[in-house]
């Protein structure tokens, strides 16, 4: 396969598979192509590895703010009576 080969026919895009998504080393023709959820390529299991565990972290953040606000949702809200007076 040659290099014109890794661009779509007929764009100026290059093709998914030409560089890491993590670290945008170039991705060679007779090397090992590393998949994350789907098209998404990495150039050694090592860059793979760090876009989980920054998926992973991510989730995490986003479920324990979720969480947060559901809690303070929850709470009833605080209503204060009382008599306010004014003068001039």
């Amino acid at each position: 396969m040659s290099y014109d080969a890794l661009f779509y026919a007929g764009s100026e895009e290059p093709h998914f598979l030409e560089a890491c998504t993590l670290c945008s080393k170039p991705l060679g023709l007779d090397s090992d192509i590393f998949m994350y959820r789907g098209n998404t390529p990495y150039c050694s299991e090592d860059c793979r590895q760090e876009q989980i565990e920054n998926d992973e972290a991510r989730e995490r953040r986003w479920k324990l703010s979720s969480k947060k606000s559901a809690e303070t949702s929850k709470k009833p809200a605080s209503v204060q009576t009382g008599t306010l007076v004014a003068s001039n």
